[in-house]
């Protein structure tokens, strides 16, 4: 069911039902501030199987973890270096994901992650409204894969409609561009992806700690 956002009403009975649909271990789809996702309870297993099998994924290619708050990435992740901080001081909430090196003691499926996790702030009250209430969510964009990501409700309904119990209707996508995705987990930081936060702005983070930001080819 689709649920819109144009009032403080709405938006607290599509939080509501986006909620409990995680808790049920169902599908959800809400606005990010890069493109819509598909979100699945990050502890449910299964229903992160669901979510991969939603869009046509494997598990080679386990979903990142949105959190509403970034000290919970210490809740999920062991041996953040300092210069890792300083870029989620830096740019979380937002478009930039972390691949860290995960707590062993989570009892957790996303996928063949290899001991690691991607875990992400995003700079969106509808999804920040969503994650306090359902703690951190397996969340990968809503579309099938190979297809563009969805960039409003409708689009997702269209790829996603059969699989998802409730898409939150938040408008168009305010930004479109993924995130920048860098590993951590080694004694210097790595890109993996490019995205909504540029190089340039990284590396203005990281100079001044004595750290170089490794491309990858």
């Amino acid at each position: 069911m689709k649920y819109p956002t144009t009032d403080d009403a709405e938006l607290e009975a599509a939080v509501t039902a986006a909620t409990l649909a995680v808790r049920r271990g169902e599908l959800v789809v809400f606005p990010t501030d890069t493109v819509y996702g598909v979100a699945a309870d990050a502890f449910d297993a299964d229903s992160v199987t669901a979510l991969l099998a939603a869009k046509g994924r494997g598990r080679e290619m386990p979903p990142p973890v949105l959190v509403s708050a970034a000290t919970t990435l210490d809740a999920l992740t062991t041996g953040v270096a300092p210069w890792a901080r300083a870029l989620v001081d830096a740019f979380w909430p937002g478009p930039l994901t972390l691949v860290c090196t995960e707590q062993g003691s989570l009892k957790w499926d996303l996928g063949d992650t290899r001991g690691t996790v991607a875990v992400r702030m995003p700079d969106e009250p509808i999804a920040l409204a969503i994650l306090e209430r359902t703690g951190p969510l397996a969340v990968s964009s809503a579309n099938l894969t190979g297809r563009p990501a969805a960039l409003d409700a409708d689009q997702a309904e269209e790829m996603l409609g059969e699989s998802v119990d409730v898409i939150v209707d938040g408008g168009p996508s305010r930004g479109g561009v993924p995130s920048t995705i860098i590993d951590v987990t080694g004694e210097q930081p790595r890109l993996l992806r490019a995205g909504g936060i540029g190089v340039d702005a990284i590396n203005e983070v990281l100079e001044p700690l004595d750290v170089a930001l490794t491309e990858t080819d």
